[in-house]
């Protein structure tokens, strides 16, 4: 139940514990606000989201090599090789020559200056092939921040390809990197990252011609405050949505290479429980490698192909969002929400949420377990309010749907500060989740994303 390496605020619930039909829509959708926009006068800021997606935001940035290409899903993809350069895998210990190409984003100025930071990526990466993502910043005294690596990555988990890792402990004395989260190493003292940039660097195999594709790259830069307990909100909609329920704790013992299933699966379940709400799934072929005496084999594939051979585990959480997009024309990022609010207006919109809370057992009536850090779907609301849920910490399939009590369970997740088993002082979550959707949505769930700061 505890995350096998220490990981802050965001990170807490990157490894689990150890549940319809859609309703008509109770009311017309909240107006949106344009996405990055910041909240009503008297509500702060705390979360800034920026992706790079069109056509001109790719056109816009440094290249060297890469290439932005037009399309109905603008992308961009390794035109020529900048260079070539020798990477030692540290999980297989081979060394492999790499023919690569850049993209370097403009400046961002945050909106929030941030004391945490996590990227995401969208992408395409035939064997062979493979990226890495840099985060340049600058901090709120005008010194700059080393380049931080946030993650190399590739879909597959072959020969031709690196193992997807993440990079623990880069630090410069005053942040660090914790998995896949930037973090500020004395929020109490001002310091802030102000400002970034992303480097995208694609790699592929000398002397083809494949590509990485990349639909996607951005980053939420959040500054959250200390807090144990939030305002409670008032219930807004009720409605829930036709996701498929699907265990972790059916996988428990399988696959030791990838987790050994069970409780460390909470967050690869939760992607494929949402992956296939959208109508997107593993052909035959993808689950050959599975044990057919396996049941649910599309959720052992979702957790060897979102390991991160560093954390040993599938709980790095762009790493999630990235395998969602492996999926046709479907987009995802990693964000944080401020209210049960939100989440009312993305479930009216027809879009779950992956969620991430943290808790002691008597802390959420009904859930029957406590954790460090768990991983849930949001699929609705009752008429009370209530939290409808599908809690891959269930023992089978069908008593996954869960329904949890509004007050409870919008504290365990909003909150940033908790007390644990031993009454010491921990970290809570403060609203992170994460968001799938199709790459073409609705204009309906177009504004949905706005609304709570995602540009599609």
């Amino acid at each position: 139940m505890n995350s096998p390496t220490p990981r802050r605020t965001v990170l807490a619930a990157a490894l689990a514990v150890a549940a319809g039909t859609a309703v008509p829509a109770a009311a017309a959708p909240r107006p949106a606000r344009p996405a990055g926009a910041r909240p009503p006068k008297g509500v702060p800021a705390l979360v800034d989201n920026r992706a790079w997606t069109s056509y001109a935001d790719w056109r816009s940035g440094s290249a060297a090599g890469a290439r932005a290409v037009p399309g109905r899903r603008p992308g961009l993809v390794l035109a020529r090789p900048a260079g070539r350069t020798d990477y030692t895998d540290p999980h297989t210990r081979k060394t492999a020559t790499w023919e690569y190409a850049s993209w370097t984003s403009p400046v961002h100025r945050s909106t929030v200056p941030a004391t945490e930071v996590i990227t995401h990526w969208n992408a395409h990466t035939p064997a062979g092939t493979w990226l890495q993502v840099e985060l340049l910043g600058t901090y709120s005294d005008g010194t700059a921040t080393p380049a931080y690596v946030m993650g190399r990555w590739t879909s597959g988990d072959g020969d031709a390809d690196i193992r997807r890792t993440s990079l623990d402990g880069q630090s410069d004395g005053r942040s660090t990197i914790y998995t896949d989260t930037f973090a500020v190493d004395d929020a109490a003292s001002g310091l802030r990252l102000a400002s970034y940039r992303l480097r995208l660097t694609l790699y592929r195999t000398p002397g083809t011609r494949l590509t990485p594709t990349v639909w996607r790259l951005g980053a939420m830069a959040s500054d959250v405050p200390d807090r144990f307990t939030v305002p409670a909100s008032t219930p807004g909609y009720a409605g829930e949505l036709a996701v498929p329920r699907y265990s972790q704790e059916i996988h428990k013992g399988q696959y030791p290479q990838y987790d050994n299933g069970g409780e460390a699966w909470c967050s690869p379940t939760s992607s494929q429980m949402i992956i296939e709400y959208w109508g997107r799934r593993p052909s035959a072929a993808d689950l050959a490698w599975v044990d057919p005496s396996y049941a649910d084999p599309q959720v052992c594939h979702a957790a060897r192909n979102t390991f991160d051979y560093q954390y040993n585990g599938c709980g790095n959480w762009p790493f999630n969002a990235a395998y969602a997009t492996t999926y046709r024309d479907m987009g995802a990022v990693v964000t944080r929400l401020r209210s049960l609010g939100d989440l009312e207006t993305l479930i009216r919109a027809g879009i779950p949420a992956i969620t991430s809370q943290s808790f002691l057992k008597t802390e959420l009536t009904g859930a029957g377990y406590g954790t460090s850090g768990h991983l849930m779907t949001v699929i609705g609301f009752t008429g009370a309010g209530d939290v409808i849920a599908n809690d891959p910490a269930s023992p089978s399939d069908p008593e996954v749907r869960r329904v949890y009590l509004r007050r409870e369970w919008e504290n365990i997740w909003l909150r940033t500060k908790r007390y644990n088993a031993n009454g010491k002082v921990v970290s809570g979550t403060g609203g992170v989740c994460y968001l799938y959707w199709p790459a073409h949505p609705s204009e309906h769930q177009r504004r949905a994303l706005a609304s709570v700061g995602v540009r599609v």
